[in-house]
C-alpha cells in the first residue's frame, strides 16, 4: 500500500516536474530565443536597431525619452515629430529608416515606403491590428477601430450607414446648436468684463465642444448620460496613456494598485451608464422615435483638430484672413449651411494642412501574422509594423523641401494631387480601415471654424508654450491659450 502511495507521489512529482520545465522553456524562448531569432532574420534583411535586450527591449530608453521631450516647450521653428515620437526619431536619426526598435521582447520595423504602407493597410488578414495590453484594453475595448477583423467588419456594416453623407446632413442642427453655446459662452464673458477682447485656453472648450456634439447626435434626448460617458472617457485616456508607455507584465492587471482600480471602476460605470441609455433608446425606438447616430468616435480627433487649427491660424494670420474672407463671402452674417459648408475651399486646405502637420494619431502598428514579403522586404512572422505617419507627413523626400512648412496651397487641387496618388497622407488611417468618422470630424469643424472667425479675430496668448505631445492623440501639453478680439 505505502510503495502504491510513493509510486504516484513519485509520478505526481515528475509530471510536475516535466511541466515546469516545458514552462521554463516556453518562458525562455518568448523572452530571449524567439527574439534573438528574428533579430537575426531582420538584420540579414538590412534592418538596423539596437540589441535586443532581455524582455524590456527599448521599454527603459523608450520612456525616459517620452519624459525628457515632454519636460519642457518647443519653438514654433522646432520639428514636431520628435516631440511627439522621440524615441522613434532617436532610433531614424542613428539608424536610417530601415530599421526596428524592441517594445519588450517584439521587434517593431519601421515601414515609410508608400507601396509598401499601402500593402500593409490593405492585407488586414495579414497584417491585423495589433492587440494592447489589458490595461489599454478597458480603454479601446468596443470602439470600433480597435477591434479585431470579424467584430470589425460585423460593427463597420452597423455603423456605415450612419455616416452616409445624407445623414450627417440630419446632425447639422446639433453641430450648430453646441458651436454657437460656445461662441455665446465667450461673448458673454467678454461682456462681463465689458471689454472686447479675452484671453481664454480654448482646450477644453473644443474638448467639451466635440463631447457634447457626439452627445446630442449619439445620445438623443439622453444629452447628460452622454456627457457623463465622456467626462469619464478623458479620465480614462490619462491612464490609458500611462499603461500604453510602460511595459506590461502578465497579470498585472490584476494587481490592486490605484491606478487599476479606478480603471475598473471607470469602465463599471460607463458600462452602467451605456446600458441605461441602450435600454432608454429601446423603449423610444419601439415608441416610433427616430434613431440617431450611435457612434462614439470622434471627439478626440475633432478637438485636436480644432485646437492645432486656431494655433495655426494665430501663427499665420494672413490664412486667417483668407478663410474669414471665403466665410464672409459664402454665408455672410447668416447662420452656415451644409451646401455652403462643402463649398468652404480655402477652410478644407487649411484643414488638410494641419492634419499633415499634426496628424490625429502620429504613428500606427499592425502585426506580421506569419513571414511575409512586404515589397523588397522580407518580415519575420509575429514581429510588429509601425508606420510613423508624423514623419511620413514631414519628410521631404515624399513632400518636397517645404514639407516641414505650414503652405495649405499645397492641397489647393486635392489630397490625391497633392500626394501624387501615393500613399503618404494618413491623418485617418487608410485602406478598408480608414476612420468611419472622418466626413463627421471635418464636417464639425467647418461648423466651428465658420463661427469662430464670423464672430472674432484671434492671437496666441503670450503665456502660450508650444507643446504637442501625445496622449492617444496629439493634444497640447499646456493648453493653448489665445486672446480673443470681437468683430
Amino acid at each position: 500500500m505505502e510503495e502504491g502511495s510513493s509510486s504516484v507521489v513519485l509520478k505526481c512529482v515528475g509530471i510536475g516536474m516535466i511541466g515546469l520545465m516545458m514552462m521554463m522553456m516556453m518562458i525562455v524562448n518568448w523572452v530571449w530565443l524567439k527574439p534573438k531569432k528574428m533579430e537575426k532574420f531582420l538584420r540579414k534583411e538590412g534592418f538596423n536597431g539596437n540589441s535586443y535586450r532581455l524582455l524590456l527591449g527599448d521599454f527603459k530608453d523608450l520612456a525616459m525619452a517620452i519624459k525628457e521631450a515632454n519636460s519642457k516647450a518647443i519653438n514654433f521653428s522646432d520639428d514636431i515629430p520628435p516631440r511627439l515620437l522621440p524615441f522613434l526619431h532617436l532610433i531614424l536619426t542613428t539608424y536610417g529608416k530601415k530599421n526596428f526598435l524592441w517594445l519588450g521582447p517584439t521587434p517593431m520595423v519601421n515601414i515609410m515606403g508608400s507601396e509598401e504602407i499601402k500593402s500593409v493597410l490593405n492585407k488586414m488578414s495579414d497584417f491585423p491590428k495589433r492587440r494592447e495590453n489589458p490595461l489599454v484594453r478597458i480603454l479601446l475595448n468596443g470602439l470600433l477601430g480597435a477591434t479585431d477583423h470579424q467584430q470589425w467588419a460585423k460593427h463597420r456594416k452597423i455603423a456605415n450607414p450612419a455616416f452616409h453623407l445624407q445623414k450627417l446632413k440630419l446632425v447639422l442642427p446639433a453641430m450648430y446648436e453646441s458651436c454657437n453655446q460656445m461662441i455665446e459662452e465667450w461673448k458673454m464673458m467678454m461682456n462681463a468684463k465689458n471689454s472686447c477682447e479675452l484671453e481664454l485656453d480654448v482646450w477644453p472648450y473644443f474638448n467639451n465642444l466635440s463631447g457634447d456634439v457626439i452627445s446630442k447626435t449619439a445620445f438623443g434626448s439622453n444629452i447628460q448620460e452622454g456627457k457623463v460617458i465622456f467626462q469619464l472617457q478623458n479620465e480614462q485616456t490619462q491612464f490609458t496613456s500611462k499603461a500604453m508607455n510602460s511595459f506590461y507584465i502578465p497579470g498585472w492587471r490584476f494587481v490592486p494598485t490605484k491606478m487599476n482600480r479606478r480603471m475598473k471602476e471607470i469602465d463599471n460605470e460607463m458600462q452602467v451608464v451605456l446600458r441605461g441609455i441602450i435600454h432608454k433608446r429601446e423603449k423610444a425606438m419601439k415608441a416610433g422615435e427616430a434613431a440617431n447616430n450611435d457612434d462614439l468616435l470622434g471627439q478626440e480627433t475633432t478637438s485636436a483638430l480644432l485646437n492645432w487649427t486656431i494655433v495655426l491660424l494665430s501663427r499665420f494670420p494672413h490664412w486667417q484672413e483668407k478663410a474669414r474672407g471665403e466665410i464672409n463671402q459664402v454665408f455672410g452674417s447668416n447662420k452656415p449651411d451644409y451646401d455652403g459648408l462643402n463649398r468652404l475651399k480655402v477652410v478644407s486646405m487649411i484643414l488638410y494642412e494641419v492634419l499633415r502637420l499634426y496628424p490625429p494619431v502620429p504613428a500606427m502598428a499592425r502585426v506580421v501574422r506569419k513571414e511575409t514579403k512586404l515589397g523588397n522586404l522580407n518580415l519575420p512572422a509575429n514581429s510588429h509594423v509601425i508606420i510613423p505617419i508624423a514623419f511620413i507627413h514631414q519628410d521631404p523626400e515624399m513632400w518636397g523641401d517645404d514639407a516641414k512648412e505650414f503652405k495649405p496651397e499645397r492641397f489647393s487641387e486635392g489630397v490625391v494631387k497633392a500626394t501624387k496618388g501615393q500613399t503618404i497622407y494618413l491623418p485617418f488611417g487608410g485602406g478598408p480601415r480608414i476612420c468611419i468618422g472622418q466626413h463627421f470630424a471635418l464636417l464639425e469643424a467647418k461648423m466651428a471654424l465658420s463661427l469662430i472667425l464670423q464672430n472674432f479675430s484671434f492671437q496666441l496668448s503670450p503665456s502660450y508654450a508650444h507643446a504637442p505631445t501625445f496622449v492617444l492623440t496629439v493634444q497640447p501639453q499646456f493648453g493653448t491659450h489665445i486672446v480673443l478680439h470681437k468683430l
